[in-house]
Order: C-alpha cells, then structure tokens, then sequence
C-alpha cells in the first residue's frame, strides 16, 4: 500500500496528567520545537479540563485537539459524561475510543467502542479506534485472530463514506507504559493485517485510505524504524508526549521518512 494515500498522524495521549495551569507552557514550548513539517498532522488528546486552554494556547499553529473518550449518549441525566456535542462544540478533531485502559477499567466492549465511534462521527469529528492484544494473546498465538474481531466490531456500523475519516490504533496492551514495544516487523504484521481485514471487507480503496498508527511506546529511539514500515502511518504516543521535546523528536522521524 502506498502512503501517499493517506495522511501521517502523530497524536499524543496525555492520560490524566498535567494540570490545566500547566497547559499554556507547554503549548509554548511544543510550537518552539515543532518540526517544519507539512505531512504529518498533529494531534494531543487532553483531559476535558484541559481542552479549553489548549485550544487557546494553540491557536493559529497546525496542532489539533483531541479528546480521550466520550459517551455513548447525546444527553441526559448521565453525571460526570461528556458527550460528542459537547466536545464539537469545543473543536474538537480527534476521539479517542476504545483505549485499553478504557476497556479494563471500565467494562468497555467492542460493540461499544464501534458505538462511540459512530457517535464521534455523527458529530463531525474522527475517532482513533484503538486495538490491540494482551501478553497472553499474543503468547498463544491468537494475536491476529483477536484484532481482526475487535477491528470488524468497531467498524460494523460504521458506512463506507465515513469510515475514511477514521483512524486506527493498534497498541500491544502488553507495551503500553511498560517500557517494552514491539519490534517494527511484529507492529507491521499486525498493522497489515488490520489493512487487509479493511481492504476484503471494504474495498482496497478505502483500506489504503485509512491511517493505521502504532501505539505502544514509540519514543524517540524507535519512532523512525516503526515509521518506515509500509503500514504504520504514525503514532498515539502516551508518555513521551507529556514531554515536548520528546514529543517533537517522533514528529521530527516522520519528516525524515518522508524525506521532508
């Protein structure tokens, strides 16, 4: 599959970190380090508390907003829930939906997770769908068998004219925040797979479409080789984007990949 078909993303997941106060200086020194790089968007999904001033803070820069999650429903007596509307009306770009720790933490299956990314739909914005296996999974050889249902789940209700506005994650449950990651081939292997499920389900046009990204643990060492696979077309990047510099060095691997 070709790359130029579709767009590079490196999107940051901030988990719940950093303080709204906080928000404006990193932002600041993010702009001052960004490479000058004109095919890879850039995306940092914040806490809800966060968007606000961060939006502020990057105003007039090529960095997108993005949210961690969503509910399910539009409205209604639902306390502590934050729905699609709501984050539109913010400007919000970019939801994530199905993270890991969302589907451990709180119940989250893939039947909702396609249901949050229909809603993110809905409401003008794109979700990153996130997949992926677990140590076990992937030691009992069931790592493809496993994504490909979770991929098939959450894309089900989703229609061909807007599934190109999705983007998916697969994040190795088992190299997430744990410092380990997945060699560039293991991450291709899957991140094909994914590609090949779309493309015989869809079509190969919308499949070399849609941006697959790698999300466990690309830094800064590992960014250019996992960025070079055919397949990988960015990261959702957790701990090294709290870090701008860190951050700035994986958006600088996709400029070299390009030849930017």
């Amino acid at each position: 599959m070709n790359k130029k078909y579709r767009k590079a993303i490196i999107a940051g997941n901030w988990k719940m970190n950093l303080l709204p106060s906080e928000v404006k200086s990193f932002a600041e020194e993010l702009r001052h380090l960004l490479p000058k790089t004109k095919t890879c968007e850039v995306v940092l999904c914040a806490p809800y508390t966060h968007i606000p001033n961060l939006r502020r803070s990057l105003k007039d820069s090529r960095i997108y907003v993005g949210a961690q999650d969503l509910s399910l429903h539009d409205k209604g007596a639902f306390t502590g829930e934050i729905s699609a509307a709501m984050l539109d009306d913010l400007s919000v770009h970019y939801v994530i939906v199905g993270h890991s720790e969302r589907r451990q933490y709180h119940g989250e299956t893939d039947f909702s997770v396609g249901d949050k990314a229909v809603a993110v739909l809905e409401n003008g914005m794109s979700p990153i769908i996130c997949v992926g296996e677990s140590l076990e999974q992937r030691e009992r050889g069931l790592t493809m068998e496993y994504v490909r249902y979770q991929t098939l789940a959450a894309l089900s209700k989703i229609p061909d004219d807007k599934l190109r506005h999705c983007v998916i994650a697969y994040e190795p449950i088992w190299a997430i925040g744990t410092g380990k990651t997945a060699s560039a081939q293991q991450a291709q292997e899957v991140c094909e797979c994914i590609r090949r499920i779309i493309r015989e389900r869809r079509g190969a046009r919308l499949a070399r479409s849609i941006s697959i990204l790698y999300g466990g643990s690309m830094s800064g060492k590992n960014a250019l080789e996992l960025l070079s696979m055919p397949d990988i077309d960015g990261g959702l990047i957790g701990g090294a984007s709290l870090k701008p510099a860190d951050f700035a060095q994986i958006i600088d691997a996709v400029a070299q990949v390009t030849g930017e």
